[in-house]
């Protein structure tokens, strides 16, 4: 018996049985994540996945809000003693593009499709919120069930850390995990690493303006489109000669607009592209060289040009330590084999990075290669043939209550 003022002992945290748990929620975790696969929603009003969302929990004991900005979903539970809070998240929007993948659950919404997985990581969510709910007892502290809109280029996750997520257990959020599943892994395999994860991903355009003129007389005009040439080449230059290859960068041009016929010199020709970088140092550093580069190259061809660089998401950095630790729970909790180490990052990017920069926690891998595919010809994500393993989904499950339960010992 404990004394008047004396908290009762938390019973030992076990995680051996966690995978099983989570498989014994697999049929509730495949039927949502059916359910939002069919209804995908874009952007930052995602109200019939907010819904779906709510529906789902409404029966666990959380203490429920929802987004003054956005349709966010933000559920707390509370453990039997008090402690520090945890944060588990999962994105809910899906990708403008059209579905192939030939499901049966394919999407019902016309060039609509969850072609990034972000209806598996809902489902996984909801479902961990259901295996905590049962080991509430066992938790000195509370966690903080993130579902977050608008992941894909609407930096939904600044949307809610400023709706006050981090701080939605009455306290600052301690330590902090996502997820995000990946065809073109073996499935049900967990894979990070310590520091940069993922890219960070700005967009930048750049407007040549000379002056137009006949096709025949080139000399009358001043012809932007050699500038514009010029400047694709010189921006990879500049990449390999003033970044540094153990701190690399991305600058890709992926858009060239000029003209509107053969027998016209234009007056404009425009560049787009993206930035990537894994670190703030080298992506500062490629902000600064860009317009050097394209302004030298537009004042030689006797041209102007206007530079606009618009930022995105910062790198995806994770703490050393917690990527330890996340590798350490997938090897105790779903095999050793499932558990995997990254050699180097990739150059996507990941709105999950805002929560990074403000709280120590990790964002892993949760490979889902269909069966009978070879992981690297898998369609990967963003594919309008993408598909996920269900199964790896429990193995996703089982890592969220993990890393809980492990935090709040």
């Amino acid at each position: 018996m404990t004394g008047p003022h004396e908290l009762p002992s938390l019973p030992d945290v076990r995680l051996a049985g966690l995978a099983a748990e989570a498989r014994a929620l697999q049929a509730d975790t495949v039927a949502l994540r059916r359910e939002l696969h069919r209804h995908p929603e874009i952007g930052l009003n995602l109200p019939r996945t907010q819904q779906a969302i709510l529906d789902a929990i409404a029966v666990l004991p959380l203490e429920v809000t929802t987004g003054r900005t956005t349709t966010s979903v933000t559920a707390v539970l509370r453990g039997r003693r008090p402690g520090p809070a945890v944060l588990l998240r999962g994105d809910m929007d899906a990708l403008p593009m059209p579905e192939d993948t030939g499901e049966e659950f394919a999407s019902t919404v016309p060039g609509v499709m969850h072609g990034c997985g972000h209806d598996t990581h809902v489902a996984m969510l909801v479902s961990a919120a259901r295996l905590l709910s049962a080991h509430a007892n066992e938790l000195a502290g509370s966690v903080v069930f993130m579902f977050q809109p608008g992941e894909e280029g609407y930096h939904g996750a600044r949307h809610m850390i400023h709706d006050g997520v981090l701080d939605a257990a009455g306290e600052r959020v301690e330590r902090a995990f996502g997820l995000h599943i990946y065809p073109n892994f073996p499935s049900g395999q967990i894979r990070t690493r310590a520091g940069a994860l993922m890219a960070s991903a700005d967009t930048f355009s750049v407007r040549v303006t000379g002056k137009g003129g006949h096709g025949s007389l080139p000399h009358n005009a001043v012809d932007p489109v050699p500038a514009a040439a010029a400047m694709v080449g010189a921006l990879q230059t500049m990449v390999t000669r003033r970044v540094n290859v153990a701190d690399p960068a991305v600058v890709s041009v992926t858009r060239i607009e000029a003209g509107t016929t053969t027998n016209v010199i234009p007056e404009t020709a425009v560049l787009e592209g993206t930035i990537r970088a894994l670190s703030e140092a080298t992506r500062a550093r490629v902000h600064a060289e860009l317009p050097t580069v394209c302004d030298g190259i537009a004042a030689a061809h006797g041209c102007r040009a206007l530079i606009d660089i618009e930022p995105g998401y910062p790198p995806t950095i994770n703490d050393a330590d917690e990527a330890a630790r996340v590798l350490g729970l997938a090897a105790e909790v779903l095999g050793a084999p499932n558990a995997a180490e990254m050699a180097a990052p990739i150059m996507g990017a990941e709105d999950f990075s805002y929560v990074l920069q403000r709280v120590p926690g990790a964002f892993a891998f949760l490979g889902a290669c269909p069966p009978g595919t070879d992981p690297d010809d898998a369609a990967s994500n963003h594919s309008n043939r993408a598909r996920h393993h269900e199964d790896a989904m429990a193995n996703g499950v089982a890592m969220y209550a993990a890393y809980a339960l492990d935090t709040l010992r």
